[in-house]
């Protein structure tokens, strides 16, 4: 065996916020920062809200 094989990929459990941090970072990186808050502000409204109307229907199907 040559040592190329792909059988085994190891990783840590940091790989994935590492690289989605990074391609964040390249992909706002060259915006103006009145951009990139609009884009920040966005996102996290609807990670609230999401997790608001998550937590809403699960209270609902507890009950």
């Amino acid at each position: 065996m040559d040592g190329n094989g792909t059988e085994q990929v190891l990783a840590s459990k940091w790989d994935l916020p590492f690289v989605l941090f990074h391609m964040a970072r390249v992909a706002f990186g060259g915006l103006p920062l009145w951009t990139k808050a609009i884009t920040i502000g966005l996102l996290g409204s609807t990670i609230v809200w999401s997790a608001i109307a998550y937590h809403r229907g699960r209270g609902w199907r507890v009950r």
